[in-house]
């Protein structure tokens, strides 16, 4: 049985587009230089911002989880708690998957507390755990869930997603190596839209075959000295083809799955971070869209041997 949790995605990620949204609708309401007063993080600790970040987390969480319980889970036969074992499916796409989304929001959940001047380790004990805390509390809910079951595969993704952050900040206090994502439509979402997708944005967050994760290292911060461009990153991506559901189907081989392999890329990227500008709403956007790896060429390594893509995204 697939654990397809990915229609909760959908929820989880618009509840967190919401939040950006308000940020955003709200700089607006500023003149330039109070909008970049606003945005800066301050260097000592102003509450009534610690307490807005807190309480809107608090707030998106807890809205979240009671909208899953009740527009989600609801649908689906309660049962005890149990565990599943989903390892092998989708050639740990899925996994992957948990491991950005819980870096990302642990970032994100790192860079709202530093911006109202937390402590950096606070920023590190209740910022960046924030996307763990989270996706484990999802995944207890799927464990009372008769049509899924608890995933420790999905917990330990979600930990290698918040322990990239923290463990960059404990050995390098910054984040020489950020974890991104890309996108292309595949051929494989008009074949199962109900598993991979129904129009562009489903299949954004659904159809497997045509995302790509990337760990994305920024080579300046390794090469202090060097005249490297402080914006060029070199990045190592994974994807896999040929997946119409989550595991093989032996029975239906002369199909698609018959061609299910794993495919890895080497690329450059851009760090968005590392642009140089004045203003603040403008860092402000490029930390935002920093999530996503910027097309470039790329070389492709598969099973059957190495493509060049003169631009892969």
């Amino acid at each position: 049985m697939d654990k397809q949790y990915r229609d909760k995605t959908i929820v989880v990620f618009n509840s967190f587009k919401y939040l950006f949204f308000i940020v955003f609708i709200s700089s607006f309401s500023f003149s330039q230089t109070k909008l970049d007063t606003f945005l800066t993080p301050s260097d000592t600790l102003i509450k009534p911002r610690r307490n807005a970040v807190v309480i809107t987390e608090a707030s998106l969480a807890g809205i979240t989880l009671i909208g899953l319980n009740q527009l989600w889970y609801s649908d689906f036969e309660r049962s005890k708690f149990h565990t599943i074992n989903d390892n092998n499916e989708w050639l740990q796409m899925d996994k992957m998957g948990h491991v950005f989304a819980s870096y990302q929001i642990g970032r994100f959940g790192a860079q709202a507390l530093n911006w109202s001047g937390v402590s950096k380790k606070d920023q590190l004990i209740y910022g960046a755990t924030l996307g763990f805390g989270f996706l484990a509390t999802v995944e207890i809910l799927d464990g009372f869930s008769q049509e899924w079951g608890f995933s420790w595969g999905d917990i330990v993704a979600n930990a290698s997603g918040t322990g990239l952050y923290i463990g960059q900040e404990l050995l390098w206090n910054e984040q020489r190596i950020h974890l991104k994502f890309s996108f292309h439509q595949t051929k494989y979402a008009t074949q199962a839209p109900d598993k991979l997708g129904d129009g562009f944005l489903e299949q954004v967050l659904k159809d497997y075959n045509g995302q790509t994760y990337w760990l994305s290292a920024n080579l300046h911060d390794f090469f202090k000295q060097s005249k490297i461009p402080e914006w060029l990153n070199l990045a190592v991506g994974y994807s896999a083809d040929g997946m119409l559901q989550g595991i093989k189907d032996v029975d239906n081989d002369l199909l698609t799955n018959k061609n299910r392999q794993r495919q890895f890329y080497l690329s450059f990227d851009v760090n968005l971070n590392k642009i140089r500008t004045n203003s603040r709403f403008l860092k402000s956007v490029f930390n935002i869209f920093n999530v996503l790896k910027v097309p470039f060429p790329a070389l492709e390594f598969n099973r059957k041997g190495c493509v060049f893509h003169l631009l892969y995204y």
